[in-house]
């Protein structure tokens, strides 16, 4: 059975107006979600599902979902902020969504397959695609044996500023211990990569695994996640901005030997529209794909 690429591309408002995804970057309009659908059918992703804004539905359909019609099937999952579990309502004045593995959850019913869950809105690389395909193949029919792609953390910043990023650990084996987020992360004038703090800046080495939330699970992550979830709102429940993030599941499951997590290296350069200024620099990053014949013409 073929892996399925599970996409968050839920509420994500565009710096431009409308919808981030649809927003064209490539020389023929292409947007960011096309080549992670190009490199995922290429690498061998049987089904796409996309979890989005119900509000949204019509202009994805349209644009978005239509174009990969007879290339591989795609299914559209709701993010509603009222899809809680029973004896759970949403509190009064909450209008934030529950975060991105409340999003992940949205997918239960149509995922029974290993499945990879990447961000709408980011470039990971055709290698990555390749690399989840290739573990997602090799854990079908266990559980509990997950991945995340961990980019080298000199291949995700940004000229723009700071960048947040999820630096990894790993033991010895090249499993995933811990996940901190560091919210400012930035390479100085010289030359070093460095987070900064309030207390100060701590240099990262060139090569640390950061997570750009690209995430290899099998179907049993669903069960783990709704019991995660129960914890998560009697605890945060009704705060009106707390989130449900992947890495806090993931954590609490290694934590507690339900699961482990391989960190999977690739040397393929993450690149996005964090900043505005970003955007023409990933215009002729994509220009550049496409003349050195990594991509065709016209991808859809």
């Amino acid at each position: 059975m073929k892996p399925t690429l599970f996409v968050l591309a839920a509420g994500m408002g565009s710096r431009y107006g409308g919808l981030k995804q649809l927003d064209g970057l490539g020389p023929n309009g292409e947007t960011i979600m096309d080549y992670s659908i190009y490199d995922a059918i290429k690498a061998g992703f049987g089904k796409v599902v996309f979890v989005i804004r119900r509000v949204f539905e019509k202009d994805f359909r349209e644009k978005i979902v239509s174009k990969y019609e007879g290339r591989i099937p795609v299914e559209l999952v709701f993010q509603d902020l009222d899809n809680l579990p029973e004896g759970f309502k949403v509190p009064e004045g909450r209008e934030k969504p529950w975060g991105t593995n409340h999003a992940v959850l949205m997918g239960k019913d149509v995922i029974h397959e290993p499945f990879a869950v990447i961000n709408a809105d980011d470039y990971y690389g055709s290698e990555s695609f390749q690399v989840l395909a290739d573990y997602l193949t090799s854990v079908e029919g266990t559980t509990g044996n997950y991945a995340m792609v961990g980019y080298r953390v000199c291949n995700t910043l940004s000229e723009g500023g700071t960048v947040a990023r999820g630096v990894c650990e790993t033991n010895a084996e090249g499993y995933l211990t811990k996940v901190t987020e560091r919210t400012k992360i930035i390479r100085e004038e010289d030359g070093k990569i460095r987070f900064i703090e309030p207390e100060g800046k701590t240099e990262l080495a060139e090569n640390t695994p950061v997570s750009m939330n690209m995430w290899a699970l099998t179907p049993d992550y669903f069960k783990y996640s709704e019991e995660c979830f129960v914890t998560f709102l009697k605890e945060h429940g009704q705060e009106l901005k707390s989130e449900f993030f992947i890495p806090l599941v993931v954590d609490t499951l290694i934590n507690s030997g339900k699961a482990t997590c391989k960190v999977l290296d690739t040397p393929s350069r993450w690149f996005g529209v964090t900043y505005a200024t970003d955007r023409p620099a990933v215009v002729a990053k994509f220009k550049e794909l496409h003349d050195s014949g990594l991509y065709p013409n016209k991808l859809f």
